[in-house]
């Protein structure tokens, strides 16, 4: 198991239980190293001063930070250790706000928080079950790598999450972004009410496991292929083209019978599939796989990768199939 970054004491109101906090997302993109071409050796950088091209040693690096005349004012470390946060262990909820109310843009990392005794999973639970049944995250803040940060805690699947967030003064206006605001006062009524119906029928679920990093496959894909000697070359997908105001309302008619017409297609694969012939499984997204197994039922479908998935489905289906012929 991991070990926590932090360590302390989950509160709210009189109610106390200790908890630790652990990264609840991790990165699988390849890492890379810099090597001079033609050679397997590694580049390094090394402190140099800007001015007398002499390297630095790393005792005598100090913090600056610049002033309104160019200057510089330098930190020691003393000096930033007395404007620390306080490295409190206490995680104070001060509020219950409604989860809707917290806009995405404010989010930034998400961990989990684990009991950390054996007389805390009771509590523990306990704010788990009434955050779940009242729609509200608890709003607190914390003192991670120096620096205090807002978080809300909030349920996942029976588990405590804690969501560190952006403070108001560092979330961007679209007016400070964008060079111009959408204008909306053109659009008509019948426009609106054909986007509505688009988005109505392109509706579906959020299943994360249906989802894959698809550039990061091909990225480990090209790895592989390269450190034996086969290059891997695919094809550049051409840009979408941009859609002609002129056109939109045309646009907006084709999509909604092109998608309205798959999702009644996809309905009916889900309901009718499991007594049709059995289509070239080996040829599907894991994401078509995986709603053939939602269909058919199976059992730790979302834990399976897509190999596993194909197997399953092809089994599923063929009980099935034996099932119909045995009634």
């Amino acid at each position: 198991m991991a070990r926590p970054i932090w360590t302390g004491a989950l509160s709210f109101g009189l109610v106390s239980v200790p908890v630790g906090l652990y990264p609840a997302t991790a990165g699988r993109t390849p890492g890379f190293h810099q090597i001079e071409r033609g050679t397997s050796d590694r580049i390094r950088y090394r402190r140099v001063n800007e001015r007398t091209g002499k390297e630095v040693p790393y005792r005598d690096v100090v913090r600056g930070a610049r002033t309104e005349s160019g200057g510089y004012v330098v930190l020691e470390a003393a000096d930033l250790e007395s404007v620390a946060p306080d490295r409190s262990r206490s995680l104070d909820i001060d509020a219950f706000v409604p989860a809707d109310e917290v806009e995405p843009i404010h989010r930034d990392r998400t961990y989990y928080l684990a009991p950390n005794s054996t007389e805390a999973p009771k509590v523990y639970a306990l704010l788990c079950s009434a955050l779940e049944r009242s729609g509200r995250l608890g709003l607190s803040s914390l003192v991670l790598q120096d620096r205090r940060h807002l978080a809300l805690i909030g349920p996942q699947n029976g588990a405590l999450t804690l969501t560190t967030l952006f403070y108001a003064d560092e979330v961007r206006a679209p007016e400070e972004v964008l060079a111009s605001m959408p204008d909306g006062s053109g659009l008509s009524g019948h426009e609106v009410e054909m986007a509505v119906r688009l988005v109505e029928a392109m509706g579906g679920h959020w299943r994360p496991e249906e989802h894959r990093d698809v550039h990061r496959e091909r990225l480990e894909a090209l790895i592989a292929a390269k450190s034996r000697g086969k290059p891997v070359k695919r094809p550049a997908a051409p840009p979408p083209r941009e859609t002609n105001v002129v056109d939109l309302m045309e646009a907006l008619r084709s999509s909604i019978h092109r998608d309205g017409g798959a999702q009644r297609g996809r309905a009916r694969d889900r309901v009718d599939g499991a007594g049709d012939r059995e289509p070239r499984l080996k040829d599907m997204s894991k994401r078509e796989l995986s709603r053939l197994a939602t269909s058919l039922d199976v059992p730790g479908r979302s834990k399976m990768d897509r190999a596993e998935l194909e197997e399953a489905v092809r089994k599923a289906r063929r009980r099935s199939a034996r099932r119909r012929k045995a009634s």
